[in-house]
């Protein structure tokens, strides 16, 4: 069944949740900080959401960084962000939300795979029912297009992602951090999930 046949079966069947991972249900800086390290890189500009700012290398090579630990055996364990564990598990077995991911960590099957394992163990095996995999900082606008004009809520970190979801008729929730700070668009900022939990089921 492809995605936009899972959208349309799930509107009338089930609440949707659609979320980034990275930065959102997972601490996927706190992992990267900790592997950049073990590779003798330190950070010099922190609060940067721009990896090359915060470590002071170029573009070019922190995109071949980042695919390199994306695509590493540490993405089977990344820690979870904040109260994630808590709130979407209850949004999901109190509640009857199911969660889309939407992430553009890789097109590697492998790293896919652990992401999949990943996930399922920190938040259980039913909570999440598709799980879309894009490459490394790909653009998310074509997958968003077949949640167009639901209304489903729609979690991210990154200002640009929640705002292209707003425009698409999503309800935009933005995970704070200290590169979302400024902040001032149609997104609701937030900064766990006790607050999304509350916005969700009042």
């Amino acid at each position: 069944m492809n995605l936009r046949k899972v959208v349309l079966y799930r509107m009338n069947k089930e609440k949707v949740i659609l979320t980034d991972c990275d930065g959102v249900l997972l601490d996927w800086e706190h992992a990267f900080t900790s592997w950049m390290r073990k590779h003798g890189h330190t950070v010099i500009n922190e609060g940067c959401y721009g990896q090359a700012k915060r470590y002071g290398s170029t573009k070019d090579q922190m995109d071949v960084l980042i695919r390199m630990f994306n695509e590493s055996a540490w993405m089977r364990k990344l820690p979870p962000l904040r109260d994630a564990i808590k709130y979407v598990r209850k949004l999901h077995t109190d509640h009857g939300y199911v969660f889309h991911a939407i992430t553009s960590m890789s097109d590697d099957y492998y790293a896919q795979h652990l992401r999949t394992k990943n996930l399922r163990e920190l938040f259980g095996d039913t909570a999440f029912e598709t799980f879309v995999y894009l490459d490394t900082g790909a653009d998310k606008d074509d997958v968003l297009l077949p949640y167009k004009n639901t209304g489903c809520f729609w979690v991210e970190d990154k200002m640009k992602n929640v705002d292209l979801g707003c425009t698409l008729g999503l309800t935009g929730v933005l995970m704070g951090h200290e590169h979302n700070v400024g902040y001032n668009g149609d997104a609701v900022r937030v900064q766990n999930w006790k607050e999304i939990y509350n916005i969700i089921v009042g």
